[in-house]
């Protein structure tokens, strides 16, 4: 299935490079050299990603993020010369499903939205009742989680980390970033209380507690082998 990408991106060499990798893996592109011009694409046109730089002239890929995500849950890819924290949290809490720094390699770049794709795509992700993956099955309307046809018991709060880490499958999510949403922006808690919920989640997930993978020095991402 062709996909259509729209390309938002300030250095024209930048974006003729990039374009050239994605049109060689049969993905149409829309480009945008600021970010007035990619909204005025986005609502002409049909978009299955959005790749979406930061530092633009006129309106910036933070205000781009924002407005896009207001009206639509396209994936979306930000790349950028910045590799702060601050930044990272920044683009996950507008939506964003990627962070991509600079410098970065377009044959990677190209991959990277490749698989976000098919986790979009796939069973993961979807709004239905059911996730399934792995030996690891979630319903959500039931509130019940089953490993290998064994319901396991979640406390409250590890059910919904359980369901936060799956949604961002794939995704390298801070300690800080768990703990503001899930345990919301007024808790007094510290990172710590993350740690021991992975802790104990892994173990009540027995085999498939290894999904729940530790980025040293960045946070915890849940993706599973296939």
């Amino acid at each position: 299935m062709k996909r259509t990408i729209l390309l938002v991106e300030d250095d024209m060499l930048m974006r003729e490079v990039i374009t050239d990798y994605f049109q060689k893996e049969q993905w149409d592109v829309l480009e945008a050299e600021n970010g007035r011009i990619a909204l005025d694409l986005f609502e002409q046109n049909s978009v299955d990603l959005v790749v979406l730089d930061i530092m633009m002239p006129e309106i910036d890929g933070w205000s781009v993020c924002r407005r896009i995500r207001e009206k639509s849950d396209v994936p979306i890819m930000i790349i950028t010369a910045r590799a702060e924290d601050e930044d990272h949290l920044m683009g996950f809490e507008l939506g964003a499903d990627e962070y991509v720094t600079k410098p970065l390699s377009p044959r990677v770049l190209v991959a990277r939205a490749t698989a976000l794709m098919k986790r979009t795509e796939g069973t993961v992700g979807r709004e239905g009742d059911t996730l399934v993956y792995g030996q690891l099955t979630v319903n959500r309307a039931a509130y019940t989680v089953y490993v290998a046809g064994t319901k396991i018991n979640l406390s409250p709060k590890e059910y919904e980390l359980l369901l936060f880490l799956i949604k961002h499958y794939g995704k390298v999510l801070p300690r800080e970033y768990i703990l503001d949403a899930v345990w919301g922006y007024d808790y007094l808690g510290d990172l710590r209380t993350v740690d021991t919920h992975i802790k104990k989640l892994r173990a009540k997930l027995g085999d498939e507690g290894r999904s729940i993978a530790t980025v040293i020095r960045s946070g915890y991402k849940f993706e599973m082998e296939r």
